[in-house]
């Protein structure tokens, strides 16, 4: 039960980066980035949808590249919002930045956690159906 309610909320975080990424090109906001943000839309989209219909070990797969998506979206903001990132400097007051780092933040959180469990809950089946030492 804990495993499918971190499914949802994974999979609800995922489609929330993918929207935001969406939403700003769509209304556009995107610049010289609206090719990156249309692949990040899509794979926000296709990974949140991966946390709902996926099972055993491509569940895990789908969690651990979703886990690397949203650090990797955060650092991607992060660095554009300090260093630059492609020539482009980004700011605090910018559309959707504050929610995007906030959304990022507890999806990192959220997806590790989520992770952790479905690798969890993976090794419990295994070992389960595992022979018991010394068993001919």
């Amino acid at each position: 039960m804990f495993t499918t309610l971190l499914r949802i909320a994974s999979a609800i975080l995922l489609l929330a980066i993918g929207g935001i990424h969406l939403y700003l090109v769509l209304s556009g906001q995107g610049g010289l980035l609206v090719a990156p943000f249309l692949l990040n839309a899509a794979a926000g989209i296709v990974l949140g949808i991966g946390m709902l219909v996926l099972r055993g070990r491509l569940l895990l797969l789908d969690a651990v590249f979703g886990l690397l998506f949203a650090i990797a979206s955060l650092l991607a903001l992060v660095l554009a919002l300090t260093v630059g990132l492609f020539g482009l400097h980004e700011h605090w007051t910018f559309t959707l930045v504050p929610q995007t780092v906030v959304v990022d933040s507890i999806a990192i959180v959220v997806l590790a956690v989520t992770s952790a469990a479905i690798a969890r809950s993976g090794s419990r089946v295994r070992m389960a159906g595992a022979p018991s030492v010394g068993a001919r």
